[in-house]
């Protein structure tokens, strides 16, 4: 069996695994207010964590570019409350201005 299905097959064990470990946890403990509380904040942080690799890495570099301008524009604009789609659109505008000047 080459590397590939083994890995494969490990990583599908260990989510099964997972996801059972998961469904045992006694529901008291789910209910505990801590555990609400770093539930509800575990998304965030993970999308937060998504937002930063996209937009400030590229490959194994720190990288500051068009994307990180139009991130901040985006910020702005929903400091602003805009609408959603004026702060995508918006930020896709300033990303472009930013790539044709530069």
């Amino acid at each position: 069996m080459s590397t590939t299905w083994v890995a494969i097959l490990v990583a599908a064990i260990g989510c099964y695994v997972l996801k059972y470990v998961g469904l045992s946890v006694p529901q008291r403990l789910l209910e505990h207010p801590v555990a609400e509380r770093v539930a509800a904040l575990i998304p965030v942080a993970l999308l937060a964590a998504l937002v930063a690799v996209q937009v400030l890495a590229t490959g194994h570099e720190l990288t500051l570019d068009a994307r990180a301008v139009a991130l901040a524009a985006a910020v702005g604009l929903l400091l602003l409350r805009a609408p959603f789609l004026v702060v995508v659109f918006g930020a896709a505008a300033v990303a472009a201005l930013v790539r044709l000047i530069g």
